[in-house]
């Protein structure tokens, strides 16, 4: 298993570890870390892993952080 990828693991382990955590502002703070560190970790999963993996632990991250692209989603639409 490659580095990138084992780093990727890792970040959903924590994306789901923070969304057992109570929180007064839903998460969104912790959401927005997550994103920022999630973006070019996609990417370098994609560079070392290949695509198929890149795009596995992007789909990884859109089932973790499914309400940011829910609203993203909405507000593209109106």
């Amino acid at each position: 298993m490659t580095t990138p990828l084992i780093f990727a693991f890792l970040w959903l382990i924590a994306a789901n570890l923070i969304a057992m955590l109570p929180s007064r502002d839903k998460h969104w703070r912790a959401a927005l870390v997550l994103i920022a560190c999630g973006i070019p970790m996609v990417g370098w999963v994609t560079a070392e892993a290949g695509p198929l993996w890149g795009m596995l632990v992007l789909a990884g991250g859109a089932l973790v952080l499914r309400w940011p692209l829910i609203w993203l989603w909405r507000a593209m639409r109106r």
